[in-house]
């Protein structure tokens, strides 16, 4: 029975890494950069670890970065409101690196303006 627990965190230390280096950290953001933009929508993925789109901005089309499913529900996003096509007001914080990404803090669809963080 004492060998399965070393055996167990030795898995448990190869994998937690690989999940952490899969999701992107929110110190990939640039916080001082404010980016405030109105577009439609495209490609809305509505799920978890959280929900994406897609947006046209300066010339090329971003990543959008949104919010856990549940917390845009408990705070009165639903999937209607993000539906493709739908405009929407992003704010939020481009990447660091200069990727074609941005995380969003707010999003104001029909009027109504959703704290995502």
């Amino acid at each position: 029975m004492f060998r399965i627990v070393p055996v167990a965190a030795a898995c448990a230390a190869l994998v937690l890494p690989a999940a952490a280096l899969a999701h992107h950290g929110w110190s990939s953001y640039d916080s001082g950069k404010i980016i405030k933009h109105t577009a439609p929508l495209t490609n809305v993925v509505w799920g978890n670890p959280h929900g994406s789109a897609k947006v046209s901005y300066q010339g090329k089309t971003w990543d959008v970065i949104l919010a856990p499913v549940l917390r845009m529900q408990n705070r009165g996003l639903t999937r209607e409101m993000l539906a493709p096509g739908k405009r929407v007001t992003l704010e939020g914080y481009p990447r660091t690196d200069g990727a074609a990404e941005m995380r969003i803090e707010r999003i104001t669809v029909d009027g109504k303006t959703v704290e995502l963080r």
